[in-house]
């Protein structure tokens, strides 16, 4: 998931979204003209600079540029304590307070994210440029109350894989062992 599973979601699924449905023809449109650019950006780059130098480059950079970007998206939405509900009693307030956390990053940190720290005043408003996501997060008490995850926590996050529906939260797939014997699935046989 951090490897190459998302370097290749980002160069083949992101570049032929097959699933954007026809009728958006907009979408469609910037797809393609992003495609467009794309290429004409490499083709300069591997004429200017050869393929293996471009290669060379190219590969690792997006490698881990894709993998950092797929750990701070997973960080920020598994955590044990996050919001996930059925349909019919999703709250929109509460899925975006709760349902993604507040990523406390080093200064550093998070000035070379663009403040991805603070996504979750992104599901609350698209429309607030991560300039001001700080300052909003300063300014408005609720925004703060967000499940703060912290770059060292955030190590033990990436274990957490199930939802726990008794417990509500998200377990690990050893903490959901006891949790399944104790159902007794193990004993009803082939499926």
């Amino acid at each position: 998931m951090f490897g190459l599973g998302v370097f290749l979601q980002i160069l083949v699924k992101h570049r032929f979204p097959w699933n954007i449905p026809s009728h958006w023809k907009r979408e469609w449109r910037s797809v393609h003209l992003t495609n467009l650019m794309l290429v004409l950006i490499i083709g300069v780059m591997v004429y200017t600079m050869g393929l293996t130098s471009f290669l060379m480059v190219f590969v690792p950079v997006m490698l881990m540029a894709s993998a950092s970007g797929a750990w701070l998206f997973y960080v920020q939405h598994q955590f044990e304590a996050t919001y996930w509900c059925q349909n019919d009693q999703w709250d929109f307030h509460q899925a975006a307070l709760q349902g993604s956390s507040y990523y406390d990053l080093p200064r550093l940190l998070q000035w070379f994210t663009a403040n991805i720290g603070f996504h979750h005043i992104h599901h609350f408003s698209l429309r607030v440029p991560n300039y001001r996501l700080e300052a909003c997060f300063n300014n408005i008490v609720e925004l703060q109350r967000a499940t703060r995850v912290t770059l060292g926590q955030s190590c033990r996050l990436a274990s957490l894989k199930l939802w726990d529906e008794e417990q509500q939260k998200l377990v690990g797939f050893k903490g959901s062992v006891g949790h399944v014997k104790h159902n007794n699935l193990w004993d009803r046989g082939p499926y």
